[in-house]
């Protein structure tokens, strides 16, 4: 009787716990891991363990990086040239890499994925990058934009042929995010030049060095 007793005091523990542990998933904080078997996200319908975790690791990691550094160059423009004319156009952009890098946020936590340790950096250099050339003048603010834009478009071009080789139905959602964003940066690309960025003194050193830093930014972000 007491060995029965306490079996059946270990199998309600155990089963306490699994119920909390799946409570404490449902809040995102544990997941199902733990219990080593697929399950699906309800809003996406994806099942975990049927996508390529490395790859998706690294798009979701590197992308989160670019939007948070994207946001500190805006911030860093606007913080020079904010009143000036050209101040509506960069806030009205800085508005939708406000919504991107919300969107990334919230995919680093559906997918689970390591944020890169090198966000500190990217804080402190977007806004330098975005500040510095705003110093310039409003030409060489969007050069960088220019520069930047480029740099992420054609980042995002080539995350998506990776997706589209790997299954495009299963990473539907996450493509139509990816485009959509390189859309977007595109259209702030092309912003830039309609505000005389290729006017500014030096501008194909400017642009070329700081889409040298782009490259590094997002080699390092993919890894560490």
């Amino acid at each position: 009787m007491a060995k029965a007793a306490a079996g059946s005091g270990l199998l309600l523990i155990r089963e306490q716990y699994l119920l909390g542990a799946l409570r404490e998933g449902a809040k995102g904080r544990w997941g199902l891991q733990f219990l080593r078997s697929p399950y699906r996200f309800c809003s996406t319908g994806i099942i975990l363990d049927d996508i390529n975790k490395p790859v998706i690791d690294r798009i979701i990691r590197v992308d989160h990086a670019g939007e948070y550094g994207a946001n500190r160059i805006y911030a860093g423009q606007m913080a020079v040239l904010g009143r000036s004319s050209v101040g509506p156009v960069i806030r009205q952009m800085w508005e939708q890499e406000k919504d991107h890098l919300k969107k990334m946020k919230d995919l680093v936590v559906l997918y689970r994925v390591r944020p890169t340790i090198l966000l500190p950096l990217w804080d402190v250099a977007g806004y330098m990058l975005g500040a510095g050339t705003a110093l310039l003048g409003k030409k060489a603010a969007m050069a960088c934009t220019v520069a930047v834009e480029e740099s992420i478009a054609s980042h995002y071009n080539n995350q998506i042929r990776v997706l589209v080789e790997e299954d495009p139905e299963k990473y539907k959602e996450l493509l139509q995010i990816i485009k959509k964003f390189r859309d977007e940066e595109m259209q702030h690309h092309d912003t830039g030049l309609d505000y005389d960025a290729e006017l500014t003194p030096g501008y194909s050193i400017l642009k070329n060095a700081i889409q040298v830093g782009c490259k590094a930014a997002i080699f390092l972000s993919e890894r560490i």
